[in-house]
C-alpha cells in the first residue's frame, strides 16, 4: 500500500512539473498583449468602411475575414469592455445596415458570418433591427431543404454559431435542428464519405483533399487553419446550446477526438504547422491555426471537458510561443498565413510578412487570448 502511495505521489509531482514547465502568464500581461495587438489593428484600420482590394477584387468590409475579427473583438470586449471597442463594432454594423454582401438570400456562410457579431451586439443592447436581417437569412436556410451549403469546412465556423446563437436567443429548436443537419452532412456525407476522418480525428478542407489525395510524405492532408475553424465552431456552439440539446454529446465527442489529434501533432516550439501531418510541406510556425487551437483547448480546460494536467501544458506552450515569437513590439501579428485552402497558399509565412487580409488572424488571436485570460481565474 505504501508503494502505491509513493507511486501516486511521484506521478502527481511529475504532472505538476510538466505544467510548471510552461509558466502560466500573468493575467495583466495577457490582457496587455491582446490589447496591444487589437490597438494596432484598430489604428491601422480606423475606417471600418474601407473595402478590401485583393487580387484585383473589391470586397466589402463585412465579409468573413472582418467578421472573424469582430468575433475576437467581442471576446475581448467581454473581458475588457472599453467604449471604443463597442463603438468600433457597432459603427461597423450600422454602416453595413446589419446586413451582408449578397443580402438576406445568401446561402454562403462567408457572407452571414457577420451575424455572430450582430447578435452579440443585440444581446448587449436589444433592438430588433440589429438581428432582423440575420434572422430572415437563417430562417430562409431553415425553411429550405438544402443541407449541403457548408461544402468547405471553414464554413462551419462562419455559419454554425449563428444558428446556435439564434436558437438560444429565440428558444426555437428549429435552429438547432437545421444546424445539426448541415453539420452532419458536411461531416458524414459530402464528397465520398464526409469531410471528417473520425479515425484520425481531423478534417479534410473540402472534397479536393479526400483520399486518394496525399501530402508529399504520403499522409492525409489536414490543413491547420481549416481544422482550427471547425474546432472553434464546436466551442462557440457548445457555449450557446442547452445542456440537454439532443446533439450536444455528438459535438463534445468530436471536440474531444479533435483535441487528442491536435495534441499529438503540435510542433516542439509550441506552434502547429500549416500541414498538420506533414512538416515537410511548407512547414514552419503559423499563428492563425495555432491561435484557434489555443482558443479551443483553453475553453475546454476551463469548462472541464479537457483534463487540465494533459492539456494546460499544450495550450500554454502554444500561447507563450505566439506571444514571444509572433507579436511584434508595435502589435503587428506575424506568422499568419494569408487566405487560401491548403499549405502552399499565401507562402512564405514569416515573422514580417503582412498577409493579404490582416483582420481574421487578429480575430483568432483575440479569441485565444481572451480564453487564456479567463483561464487564469
Amino acid at each position: 500500500m505504501k508503494t502505491k502511495k509513493i507511486a501516486a505521489l511521484l506521478i502527481g509531482l511529475f504532472s505538476f512539473s510538466i505544467i510548471s514547465a510552461q509558466e502560466m502568464p500573468d493575467r495583466k500581461e495577457t490582457l496587455k498583449t491582446i490589447v496591444k495587438v487589437n490597438d494596432y489593428f484598430m489604428k491601422k484600420y480606423s475606417d471600418y468602411r474601407t473595402p478590401s482590394y485583393v487580387n484585383k477584387v473589391i470586397r466589402p468590409s463585412n465579409i468573413w475575414t472582418r467578421g472573424v475579427y469582430y468575433e475576437g473583438l467581442m471576446a475581448l470586449y467581454s473581458i475588457y469592455p472599453r467604449d471604443d471597442y463597442y463603438k468600433y463594432a457597432n459603427d461597423w454594423s450600422e454602416y453595413h445596415e446589419w446586413g451582408f454582401r449578397n443580402g438576406t438570400i445568401t446561402r454562403n456562410a462567408d457572407d452571414y458570418c457577420a451575424s455572430q457579431t450582430y447578435i452579440d451586439l443585440y444581446n448587449i443592447c436589444p433592438n430588433p433591427e440589429k438581428i432582423r436581417k440575420a434572422k430572415a437569412n437563417i430562417d430562409m436556410l431553415v425553411n429550405t431543404p438544402q443541407v449541403n451549403d457548408w461544402w468547405w469546412i471553414d464554413a462551419i465556423q462562419m455559419g454554425m454559431p449563428v444558428f446556435a446563437k439564434l436558437g438560444r436567443l429565440t428558444g426555437e429548436q428549429k435552429y438547432f435542428d437545421k444546424m445539426w443537419d448541415m453539420y452532419e452532412y458536411t461531416r458524414n456525407v459530402h464528397g465520398e464519405n464526409g469531410m471528417y476522418n473520425e479515425k484520425e480525428g481531423l478534417w479534410w478542407r473540402d472534397q479536393d483533399f479526400d483520399p486518394p489525395y496525399k501530402e508529399p510524405n504520403g499522409k492525409n492532408c489536414y490543413w491547420s487553419r481549416g481544422n482550427g475553424w471547425v474546432y472553434a465552431a464546436l466551442v462557440r456552439v457548445l457555449d450557446e446550446i442547452p445542456a440537454n440539446e439532443q446533439h450536444r454529446t455528438n459535438y463534445i465527442n468530436d471536440f474531444l477526438t479533435m483535441s487528442k489529434a491536435l495534441k499529438d501533432c503540435q510542433r516542439k516550439d509550441g506552434f502547429w504547422n500549416v500541414s498538420l501531418h506533414d512538416e515537410s510541406n511548407f512547414g514552419g510556425k503559423e499563428t492563425s491555426g495555432t491561435a484557434l487551437f489555443v482558443y479551443g483547448m483553453a475553453w475546454g480546460v476551463r469548462n472541464g471537458l479537457l483534463d487540465k494536467k494533459e492539456y494546460l501544458p499544450i495550450l500554454l506552450k502554444a500561447w507563450n510561443a505566439m506571444v514571444k515569437e509572433a507579436v511584434h513590439p508595435n502589435g503587428f501579428l506575424g506568422y499568419v498565413q494569408g487566405t487560401g485552402k491548403e499549405p502552399k497558399d499565401s507562402q512564405p509565412v514569416t515573422y514580417d510578412k503582412v498577409p493579404d487580409f490582416e483582420d481574421f488572424g487578429v480575430g483568432c488571436f483575440l479569441l485565444a487570448g481572451s480564453e487564456v485570460y479567463k483561464l487564469e481565474d
